[in-house]
């Protein structure tokens, strides 16, 4: 890898704006490591450039979690532009994520956790804070990344030299990488002070770490053999989540909308607000260009202002048809388009996802909504699937979640407890009502061992176990030649 920058140049912005000691420092024409880390406003402004990073991994998150799955199919425009959707990825293939992004971010996060202990804060409590969230992010973005490409290159100190000691690197196996997962969440839950959100909810809790650290044993317990241990684990980090103050919303929809930022349910976002850069969302609405002129005024208002839309990827009819009429969240997750004719006849067109629309300034659509990377659903469902897993009932967590999505009518479909294998697949297509479009199916159907049976483009490809990873970029491969291919690529 090349050298990575000490500080990403966002971070450099908001230490500038944020610190009035700057005013006061020694004259230098260079901002250097030594020069730099100095007061808590230097810490601070190298957190809020760490979550920079990871709001410019947004896109990144979605295609590697969602992507590969059955959900997503080319809109009117989509076919060439992002096709993880066939599975045919390879080294060379445009559209996909590599793992330079990542390896920024965790190279702020490592400035963190070096410098911030040799500064003097206003208060403990900070300091801890602080580091808790480096900790935090550190183990995420390495979670995520073995989940992608398998082995990695662990790296827990900043790349502040130019020696191929330090720049050049080989792959360790995932479980070098899980152990380094497990206790940079252990070492996060220990610091953080109590378990009080920022506004937004966009920074890393105590809560929303209990809920990561749910989701890392819920992977390792099924996908590496940890078993009733890891399980056990991953269920009182998720009950531990219930200690903060979290909980369903009343409303399915109320949980999405662009002014109701930071609610209750939701313990970690991707912030995103005006006069910064707009999200990846707008590729899942409609282009202009396409924009229908007959059609009925409620798609009239549905879809415009149209803004930067461009229909390049939605939610396949696979998907869609599995939501019952009566369930509340079908029309906050998708809304078809359709054509009318002369006579009155409709045609489908293609479909929005409903779920982040951005917003409207000016006249303009803007699609400033947060992505959701934890809420508190999604905490009750993987807490019914460890419950199931060791044995017990997971009615009462798979409950709650559709007792809000029928209201009136759930009756007609509450959950009884069936067979592990039945409990299992509830769960699974549960989890895909509840949380499709927010970046989760892909990791869900491959930890339930579901994927070349679910997906279309895996299905006569049973076996070949090496597409559940991704191919390395070649321009990886490049810059890091002690970096061999995954298998089978």
């Amino acid at each position: 890898m090349k050298t990575i920058k000490i500080l990403a140049i966002s971070t450099l912005l908001w230490v500038i704006c944020a610190c009035t000691e700057t005013l006061n420092v020694d004259p230098t024409s260079v901002i250097t490591t030594n020069n730099f880390w100095r007061t808590e406003n230097d810490a601070n402004g190298a957190l809020m450039g760490m979550y920079v990073e990871l709001r410019n991994l947004s896109q990144g998150l979605h295609q590697l979690g969602e992507h590969r799955s059955e959900v997503m199919t080319p809109g009117l425009f989509g076919e060439g532009v992002f096709i993880l959707h066939r599975n045919e990825m390879n080294a060379d293939t445009p559209g996909h994520p590599d793992w330079s992004g990542f390896y920024r971010a965790i190279n702020t996060a490592n400035l963190i956790l070096k410098n911030a202990p040799n500064i003097s804060f206003a208060s403990e409590a900070r300091k801890n804070s602080v580091l808790a969230q480096a900790y935090a992010m550190r183990a995420y973005l390495y979670f995520t990344m073995a989940k992608t490409w398998g082995d990695l290159i662990i790296r827990t100190e900043p790349t502040e030299g130019f020696g191929a000691n330090v720049t050049l690197r080989e792959r360790e196996p995932q479980s070098a990488v899980f152990s380094l997962i497990k206790q940079d969440i252990d070492r996060a839950l220990q610091l953080f002070p109590d378990n009080r959100f920022s506004n937004g909810r966009a920074v890393w809790s105590k809560a929303a770490t209990n809920a990561l650290k749910g989701d890392v044993y819920l992977w390792t317990a099924k996908r590496f053999g940890g078993g009733n241990a890891d399980l056990n684990t991953a269920l009182a980090a998720l009950n531990e989540v219930d200690q903060a103050d979290v909980g369903l919303l009343d409303h399915f929809a109320d949980v999405f909308k662009f002014e109701n930022k930071g609610n209750r349910e939701i313990l970690m976002a991707i912030r995103h607000q005006d006069l910064e850069p707009g999200n990846y969302l707008w590729f899942m609405w409609i282009i202009g260009a396409a924009a229908p002129s007959n059609i009925d005024q409620q798609t009239r208002d549905r879809i415009f202002p149209i803004g930067g839309g461009q229909g390049l990827m939605v939610m396949h009819e696979r998907v869609r048809s599995q939501f019952a009429a009566d369930d509340t969240r079908r029309d906050a997750t998708f809304f078809n388009i359709e054509t009318i004719d002369n006579e009155g006849k409709r045609t489908y067109l293609t479909n929005i996802q409903q779920k982040f629309p951005g917003t409207i300034i000016g006249g303009n659509r803007v699609f400033l909504s947060d992505p959701i990377l934890y809420r508190y659903a999604d905490v009750l469902l993987m807490k019914a699937e460890a419950k199931n897993a060791l044995g017990q009932d997971p009615s009462v967590e798979i409950n709650l979640v559709r007792q809000r999505a029928f209201r009136h009518n759930f009756d007609a479909y509450r959950f009884v407890r069936g067979s592990q294998e039945q409990n299992d697949s509830a769960i699974l297509r549960e989890r895909l009502l509840e949380l499709v479009l927010e970046g989760k199916r892909w990791w869900d159907l491959v930890r339930f061992d579901k994927a070349f049976e679910m997906v279309p483009a895996l299905q006569n490809r049973m076996g070949q176990n090496h597409l559940l990873l991704f191919p390395i970029a070649n321009t990886v491969l490049s810059q890091e030649p002690l970096v061999s291919q995954n298998p089978g690529y």
